[in-house]
């Protein structure tokens, strides 16, 4: 925390510092700079049209679920009484999402959300799912998402991910 601190006084992920030191904490804002970085030839998301939008509205969501399991998170582990009303507005709002996600996963026949290629709703969608499922573990049956559960599973077999990926640990908020 301290060393996001330093950058970002939200304290909280994502954050991203670029090269000529400005700071990034917007998922979209991040997704926007990378793809500007790589150039339109690596981007993961058209410069513009249809499919941009569509792809940033579902990183969008996905993001959605992260912070409302992000709040659920907190609110189980670091309130020693627990407002159950908050609980399930979290739970419901996680769920809810999902489900929108999985419909719209489900309905889609290619590999990757937007076709043969990867973008970053797929990326955004299998990160959130891992880390609802770790972060969370027995609070979501992920088996009410099969769609979800494998386009997690694909995400995940690629050899970036395992390259990058971190178990879930839970550190506790300064």
């Amino acid at each position: 925390a301290g060393k996001i601190a330093a950058y970002n006084p939200l304290i909280r992920v994502p954050t991203l510092v670029l090269d000529d030191g400005t700071v990034l904490v917007d998922s979209a804002a991040i997704l926007d700079a990378l793809d500007q970085q790589v150039g339109p030839e690596r981007a993961l998301l058209p410069a513009s049209g249809r499919t941009r939008r569509d792809a940033l509205r579902i990183s969008a969501f996905a993001a959605g679920v992260a912070d409302k399991a992000v709040s659920l998170l907190y609110e189980r582990v670091l309130r020693e009484q627990r407002l159950e009303l908050w609980m399930d507005r979290c739970r419901s709002q996680v769920g809810g999402t999902l489900n929108l996600l999985e419909r719209e996963r489900t309905a889609v026949a290619t590999p990757w959300w937007f076709g043969e290629h990867i973008t970053h709703a797929d990326i955004m969608t299998g990160t959130m799912l891992t880390f609802v499922r770790e972060a969370l573990p027995g609070v979501f049956d992920m088996t009410a998402w099969p769609g979800l559960a494998a386009h997690s599973e694909r995400c995940e077999a690629l050899d970036a991910f395992q390259a990058l990926y971190q178990p879930y640990k839970l550190v506790q908020p300064d």
